[in-house]
């Protein structure tokens, strides 16, 4: 290799320090463009006139550049605790300094395209005048004389063009950047000369260099380098560099992502090492070898395409996808959506994250374990989204599908749409929650004072929708009718009706509410519906119905984890800019949605959860309180499990994506469709309890247990009317449980369900139960247990209508005077009993009773 060239200035540099850069220039431009002169009539004099109204410079900016995605990782490639998964870029651009570059690709630059770079001040006065005399054979402008300086400048506006967010103003640059015309030459001219005042050799030598087109959204020496032949620009050989410095003429048909181009590829390959070998660049030695390489399958070390989202680490697509649509919220791109969405564009920046692989690998691999992309039966989904509580840094985002969002798609298993999102961030229409929602019913009975030990009926009945006030939408007509997923019936407490998810109970509940509170209740604690509506508040939404995103219901779930404080899901925890500045990234945006003692009595309702059904295989058991909450809807069409600690909450769904395919019918990986969300929770927590392990929840507030309810009165003794009256004075509802066996005298009240001082909400259903007075007590037929034999005891018991009597036994000594004698009688006597009982007399007797 030879040595570096020392940068100088040449005659034309010096000459036009003497004479002025108008007067020469003017002449020089006359003459490249005569053609044009002799059209248009301007003469030399108004040249150099249009010459200086051009600006003396620009000055040479950043380029536009990669952006690199790091997530939070402590595995194997991690550094500083963090791994790249994506690369995003326009334009496939790495800048690197000159130090940083090949001498063979700075060598091959300057033969191949401007042998006397080193020697001219911008312009090249020898090639302008070859191109005078083709433009006056031609009779038209036909381009040459371009300098490396000039072609730096002709790049640069290309390049700030395709910059360009709207296609129509970005179509229009660039038709001006490369058209051939007078004023466009004379632009690249001035600019060149203002930029060899202004700049030295090399700094424009790594500029061009860091901005040439190599083809195939392939930008500067360095992401060459790495494209075709897996190396930095550093390193690059000889031969390779010749071979990179080829496309830059022509970079469609000479880019070596083809192999088609590789002829023409080399063909200028050659070209340019016989140059280097002529000025002296390299060794006659060094040319015989890299002539003799070829440009084929077995010289070209390609590297797979990395840019977007569909090439980035297979456990993060969908995150990555998310961070790219979200990029105009990022406040630290710039001032405006538009601003950042430039600067984006722009590139440079290394962006990291909030996701933390460390959960993220086990919550896709269970995804992808229970709920298989494969299926083609049915369109089968999944999705799960874990909010940290207290900043709402998003941690986990998976989903059953692979991501692909190019337009040929890429199979039965592989989307577009993230099921996790609203729809405007790339996501589907939502799905019904089903009973997760149900916690927005119970924190907004909390917040009225009611408590969770308050009683109500649970059974499964047709309601009329004027039975539910709503101050946003007015009052409700029509059935509302509803059913228990097991039938359950009777009265409940609040506390025991959320851990059975009883759809009577919530009913019950929501009677009592305003369900424009519970809907406020949700939106305050940042559920939203996918497609960007506002949440229903009809009285079938207590119960799950609103098209929700898994993403919202995490951080909801935080919230509760959180003592109430409610914080926007943020997904960038920092950024550095491509001149190594540190930006903040999103800063948490929270709210007190709900208070620390309604969020930790909803956390010690929702605790018992986990020890009931199938929800059961959701808890990892490791120690670390979690609250949670099942929710299946109708038809068993969607399942969710949300589950929270006070570092976390998350949310998994697993269900149709489109259809209404009964997800208790199916199975994957040996589990039961019911069980499949809990399966894909489980392994999520329990990995996330590893490095994010939470505490114990406050004590629930002592009011909130017992509420603001009343005490259910003892109404024992009197008529079914009387009671009737005080408990509907009083505010509860009245049923008739019907008459029972009692002592009492028929029609007299013998007892209430709820009890007599039990603690129970306004409008909760107290039934009543009355005498039917069949109750006696149960004659005495033993007497002393040695004066009645078995016949007189019968006899004793008939005639106080006891038809049901019967003999036992019970074996006494030889000379005992029980023999023959009713001992003791089954039930004992003065037992109140009806008069249908089944009496046993047990008589003494020496033999061994049968």
């Amino acid at each position: 290799m030879s040595a570096q060239k020392t940068p100088r200035r040449g005659a034309l540099s010096a000459l036009v320090g003497i004479i002025g850069f108008s007067a020469l220039s003017g002449v020089l431009i006359t003459a490249m463009v005569a053609p044009a002169l002799a059209v248009t009539g301007i003469t030399a004099s108004s040249t150099i006139g249009i010459f200086d109204g051009l600006p003396e410079y620009f000055e040479i900016d950043q380029q536009p550049e990669r952006n690199t995605l790091y997530a939070q990782f402590t595995g194997a490639g991690n550094v500083d605790g963090y791994y790249p998964i994506a690369t995003i870029y326009d334009q496939n651009r790495q800048e690197v300094g000159y130090d940083q570059i090949s001498q063979f690709a700075v060598d091959a630059t300057v033969a191949g395209e401007d042998r006397r770079f080193f020697e001219h001040g911008g312009v090249d006065l020898q090639s302008t005048v070859r191109a005078l005399v083709d433009n006056l054979v031609a009779s038209d402008i036909q381009g040459g004389a371009s300098t490396l300086t000039m072609q730096l400048v002709k790049n640069t506006y290309i390049s700030k063009a395709e910059s360009l967010t709207n296609e129509d103003e970005r179509k229009a640059a660039y038709a001006d950047a490369v058209r051939e015309s007078f004023d466009r030459k004379l632009k690249e001219m001035k600019l060149a000369i203002g930029l060899e005042k202004r700049y030295t050799k090399k700094e424009i030598l790594t500029a061009y260099l860091n901005i040439a087109n190599f083809g195939n959204a392939t930008y500067g020496i360095q992401a060459a380098a790495q494209r075709y032949y897996s190396v930095n620009a550093a390193d690059l050989t000889l031969e390779q560099s010749a071979s990179l410095i080829a496309i830059v003429q022509e970079p469609g048909a000479r880019n070596l992502a083809d192999p088609e181009n590789f002829e023409a590829n080399q063909e200028r390959r050659d070209v340019i090492l016989y140059a280097m070998l002529e000025v002296g660049s390299i060794t006659q030695e060094q040319y015989d070898a890299a002539i003799a390489i070829p440009v084929d399958e077995t010289t070209i070390v390609p590297s797979a395409p990395s840019n977007g989202c569909i090439a980035a680490y297979d456990y993060a697509k969908w995150f990555c996808d998310y961070v790219v649509r979200s990029v105009q919220d990022f406040e630290f791109l710039g001032d405006t959506p538009e601003e950042r969405e430039t600067n984006w564009t722009q590139g440079g920046y290394k962006v990291y994250t909030t996701l933390d692989l460390d959960a993220q690998i086990p919550a896709q691999a269970a995804t992808w374990e229970y709920a298989p992309p494969s299926e083609t039966s049915y369109a089968l989904g999944s999705a799960t989204a874990t909010v940290e509580a207290g900043t709402g840094r998003v941690l986990v985002m998976a989903e059953n599908k692979v991501f692909n969002d190019t337009a040929e798609g890429g199979g039965v298993d592989t989307s577009a749409v993230n099921y996790n999102t609203s729809y405007n961030y790339g996501g589907s229409g939502g799905f019904q929650p089903g009973s997760t929602y149900k916690v927005f019913t119970l924190i907004e009975w909390l917040n009225q004072g009611k408590g969770i030990y308050d009683r109500l009926e649970g059974t499964a009945r047709t309601m009329q929708g004027s039975q539910f006030a709503d101050s946003c939408n007015g009052p409700h007509s029509g059935p509302v009718p509803f059913k228990n997923n097991a039938g359950e019936r009777g009265i409940y407490t609040v506390a025991e009706g959320t851990a059975e998810s009883i759809n009577g109970v919530f009913f019950s509940m929501a009677s009592q509410l305003d369900q424009c509170n519970i809907r406020n209740v949700a939106a305050s604690m940042g559920v939203e519906r996918a497609d960007g509506k506002e949440l229903e508040s009809f009285p079938s939404s207590i119960i799950g119905t609103n098209t929700v995103t898994p993403l919202s219901m995490a951080s909801a779930y935080a919230a509760i984890g959180a003592g109430g404080l409610w914080c926007e899901p943020i997904i960038i925890d920092k950024a550095i800019d491509s001149r190594n500045n540190e930006l903040a990234g999103q800063q948490p945006n929270c709210r007190q949605a709900i208070s620390p003692e309604v969020a930790a009595t909803t956390a010690f309702v929702l605790e018992e959860v986990l020890t009931r059904g199938n929800a059961r295989y959701a808890d990892p058991k490791d120690g670390i309180p979690m609250f949670a909450k099942t929710g299946t809807t109708d038809g068993a069409e969607q399942t969710w499990m949300a589950t929270g600690t006070t570092r976390y909450g998350t949310a998994t769904w697993v269900g149709n994506s489109i259809g209404d395919q009964d997800m208790s019918r199916v199975s994957y990986a040996g589990v039961q469709g019911y069980r499949l969300r809990h399966y894909i929770a489980k392994a999520t927590n329990s990995a996330l309890n590893v490095k994010y392990p939470g505490t114990g929840f406050g004590e629930p507030d002592p009011k909130l247990l017992t509420g603001s309810g009343t005490e259910v009165p003892d109404v024992r003794l009197q008529s079914l009317e009387q009671a009737k009256s005080v408990l509907t004075s009083l505010g509860f509802n009245f049923a008739d449980g019907g008459a029972e066996d009692s002592e009492l005298p028929v029609g007299q009240v013998v007892r209430t369900n709820p009890g007599a001082g039990t603690q129970s909400a306004a409008g909760a259903t107290v039934t009543v139960y009355t005498s039917n007075g069949n109750l006696v007590p149960l004659p005495d037929a033993v007497d002393d247990g040695e004066s009645n034999n078995y016949g007189a005891a019968k006899g004793i018991l008939n005639s106080a209508g006891f038809a049901n009597v019967s003999q036992g036994c019970m074996v006494v000594p030889a000379a005992d005077p029980r023999i023959n004698k009713v001992i003791s009688s089954n039930p004992a006597p003065g037992t109140l009993v009806a008069k249908s009982v089944a009496v046993t007399l047990v008589v003494g007797q020496v033999l061994p009773c049968p």
